[in-house]
């Protein structure tokens, strides 16, 4: 993966989302995913460009022409790839956390222990 974290979380997301919800519309999935729309129109652009989307036209109930985004094989294997990464990187950020909140409970217990010293 070598788009910046920020867009790979955007993309993971937009797979994710559209493996479910085919029929979003991009304003729909900025919605969503928290994102600009000019984001979600650059990560859906180069996950296609990549093979892991294809796009179906299709008439709304509106008449008007919308989009189906289709993950591909190869897009069903990315967004697997990543759910594995993702995985690993918040197991790390889990364990940061838990160490540091043991560390701040050790803190707090000793402060606790020497205001009855003082008293």
């Amino acid at each position: 993966m070598n788009a910046p974290m920020n867009d790979d979380h955007t993309s993971y997301g937009l797979l994710k989302t559209l493996e479910d919800n085919p029929g979003l519309s991009q304003r729909d999935l900025a919605k969503r995913l928290g994102v600009s729309l000019g984001k979600v129109n650059f990560c859906l652009n180069a996950l296609i460009e990549k093979g892991c989307l294809k796009v179906n036209n299709f008439r709304n109930s509106d008449n008007k022409l919308a989009y189906a985004y289709l993950l591909t094989p190869q897009g069903v294997e990315q967004k697997a790839r990543m759910t594995v990464e993702f995985l690993q990187i918040k197991v790390r950020e889990y364990e940061r956390l838990r160490a540091e909140i043991e560390e701040l409970r050790r803190e707090v217990g000793q402060r606790g222990s020497m205001e009855n010293i003082h008293e």
